[in-house]
């Protein structure tokens, strides 16, 4: 197993595996109605079975290279993930989303995962363009896309129905040129 730091607040970034269930879970229980406000990411999750299954699933995502599920943890407690929900090598196109529960908020946790993880799928993984789609209402979520660099696309008018409101889906991408001069010039800033 690898751990990304993510900087010297003792943030990293691992894999989220099968044998994680346990504290998977804890982490579900600690934050579920803080996760789940604006994405069903977890709801399912409720005992020690589910959990392990839904990590299982994205265990079995990653063996077919469709999908990837990593944890972030803060001072070792885990405290969210981002994952590629889409990855689809053929056509170059991925889809990146995220979760945390209140203790991961307002610390950059998914800012800065996401870029090692957008830095993977176009340096090594080839692909060239990265989705992250966000309910309009999840404000958190749409200042990490910005805060990324991406651009908004459109907005999916109430496309997608969760706890009985149709929400407005908002798609944000990266091509991977835009991504790599983007990251060139903050090289050059930095000097």
């Amino acid at each position: 197993m690898y751990a990304i730091s993510l900087g010297d607040d003792h943030a990293e970034l691992r894999p989220l595996e099968p044998w994680h269930a346990e504290e998977f879970l804890a982490h579900l229980d600690r934050g579920r109605e803080f996760i789940t406000r604006h994405i069903p990411f977890g709801a399912k999750a409720t005992d020690l079975e589910s959990a392990r299954a839904l990590l299982r699933s994205y265990a079995d995502r990653h063996a077919s290279d469709s999908g990837f599920l990593h944890g972030l943890w803060l001072e070792d407690k885990l405290v969210g993930g981002l994952l590629f929900r889409v990855f689809d090598a053929a056509t170059g196109t991925c889809e990146i989303g995220c979760w945390l529960e209140p203790a991961g908020t307002g610390r950059g946790l998914v800012t800065r995962g996401a870029r090692v993880l957008i830095d993977w799928a176009f340096d090594e993984r080839g692909m060239h363009r990265v989705e992250w789609h966000a309910s309009s209402a999840n404000e958190p979520s749409v200042r990490a896309a910005r805060r990324l660099g991406l651009t908004r696309e459109g907005v999916l008018r109430e496309s997608f129905p969760y706890r009985g409101v149709r929400q407005d889906m908002e798609v944000w991408a990266v091509l991977a040129p835009e991504w790599r001069a983007a990251r060139a010039g903050a090289a050059r800033d930095d000097r």
